[in-house]
């Protein structure tokens, strides 16, 4: 048994642990970095990585399906780009690469021994403090003879080469939708079995206009309907029960019913560390009931995204390296989904700002069909809609080409708390898409200088007293 002293170990290589290996060890800390699985964690191996590297082969296929339908030949090379975009990404998050930069990589499954130390494989590590970054894996729901069946998750399903027939995907959240669209523009027969709503954490009217682009292009989706069995028969088709009575077949099937923190196998309880099913208990400084240990990204709240684990990281370096208070917030997190028309939020949703503002919430809106360049590109199907308070955007959502990078702008507004004049005052290209921004918070001032009575009668007068 070896055992070793630094002042930071971090449990879980994705992106959160990551992001706090590497610019802990550049500042000079000593880091140990323990995983016992694959390095880049589920964003890399499992999730963003593959799932946006199958949309974009996806959108290729249906560009050209008015020429010929896609194959299973077509499917197989889209898999392949899978791989490849993967293999082109990895040596970033390699154990190579980090072990040239100073720290000291475990791979092997740890778990706390004492408040303060853990093992993994042959090793003990004790630390100044920890980092847990184990990430989530997708949940199995307790359906009846689910566990009979055959079914795929976001980690096996990027191993598939041979285009499924009928593709039946129990969950409508965001990697249910995504994968739906990809597969059907693949050319498989897809059905999405959603309980609530589908996009459910998205505005209503913003989450129709993909969802009905989404039927458009022949995607079954049943909402409201709840999953009470499921069997496979003798030709091995999947037999799909919902609570209406209607039975859904299928050739293979996807759980896309929400995530689980990865934290059983940790022992936390030896640690004094507290959690739940829904991951850590964690305070707003994101310190678990053990002083010495943190949680970042998937283990530490609702908002899963690679995006808040990389914030979390520096929440965390903030605390551990520098002895500075630090504590995280969601206000200005956001978030995409790369469905054809994009999905994106920052802040506040319509119904969320008027629950909290009431009377005080102005609602500003543009659509893309009043945007040149999405005229000039076909891609009129849009909307933006800005949710405001005294001067001061709180949410943003978007809905249309390319919403997943326009929503940057709005997300740098909520961040640094800046005022609509600000992006009223941005002077973009001509033409683009960004120009829907501006057009929704120029459409703040146009009450008080076009529809202003005092305002026009200032005019008059300067008019008269010029020479």
């Amino acid at each position: 048994m070896r055992h070793i002293r630094v002042d930071l170990c971090v449990i879980g290589a994705g992106s959160g642990g990551l992001s706090l290996a590497a610019g802990a060890v550049q500042m000079g800390a000593s880091v140990a970095l323990v995983e016992g699985h694959k390095m880049g964690g589920d964003c890399l191996n499992f999730g963003c990585v593959p799932s946006k590297a199958l949309i974009s082969a996806a959108a290729r296929a249906h560009a050209l399906s008015a020429v010929r339908p896609p194959t299973d030949t077509d499917y197989a090379a889209a898999m392949e780009h899978v791989a490849q975009t993967i293999a082109t990404i990895a040596p970033h998050d390699s154990q190579d690469r980090f072990e040239a930069m100073g720290v000291q990589v475990i791979r092997a499954m740890g778990h706390f021994i004492a408040p303060d130390r853990i093992q993994a494989g042959d090793v003990q590590i004790s630390a100044r403090r920890f980092v847990i970054a184990t990430g989530a894996r997708a949940a199995v729901p307790p359906i009846p003879g689910l566990d009979q069946v055959p079914y795929l998750t976001n980690e096996t399903l990027f191993d598939l080469r041979h285009r499924p027939d009928h593709l039946v995907i129990i969950g409508g959240g965001p990697i249910g939708m995504e994968m739906a669209q990809a597969h059907r523009r693949l050319g498989c027969h897809v059905t999405v079995i959603e309980g609530v709503r589908a996009l459910s954490r998205e505005d209503p009217e913003m989450a129709a206009v993909v969802l009905d682009r989404m039927r458009a292009e022949g995607v079954q989706i049943v909402e409201g309907q709840s999953v009470i069995g499921v069997c496979a028969d003798d030709a091995g088709q999947i037999l799909v029960d919902l609570a209406d009575g209607r039975r859904v077949v299928g050739s293979h099937l996807l759980l896309a019913a929400g995530r689980l923190p990865n934290l059983e196998s940790l022992e936390l309880g030896v640690a004094g560390v507290a959690w739940g099913k829904h991951g850590l208990t964690l305070g707003a400084d994101l310190r678990t009931t053990n002083w010495r240990v943190y949680g970042v990204g998937d283990v530490a709240g609702p908002l899963q995204f690679t995006q808040t684990a990389a914030y979390h990281a520096g929440v965390v370096i903030r605390q551990v390296l520098f002895a500075l208070p630090a504590r995280s917030k969601t206000s200005h997190i956001a978030w995409a989904t790369y469905t054809d028309p994009e999905l994106a939020q920052v802040g506040l949703t319509e119904a969320e700002a008027r629950t909290q503002y009431g009377a005080r919430l102005q609602v500003l809106r543009a659509p893309f069909s009043g945007n040149d360049r999405a005229i000039a590109t076909g891609k009129t199907d849009g909307l933006i809609k800005v949710m405001v308070v005294r001067g001061r955007p709180v949410g943003v959502s978007i809905v249309g080409a390319g919403a997943g990078e326009l929503i940057g702008l709005w997300a740098l507004a909520l961040a640094n708390g800046l005022k609509m004049s600000a992006i009223a005052n941005t002077v973009l290209p001509y033409p683009t898409l960004s120009e829907v921004s501006k057009r929704a918070a120029s459409a703040y001032f146009t009450p008080k200088l076009f529809e202003s009575p005092a305002v026009k009668w200032l005019i008059r007068l300067i008019q008269r007293r010029l020479p």
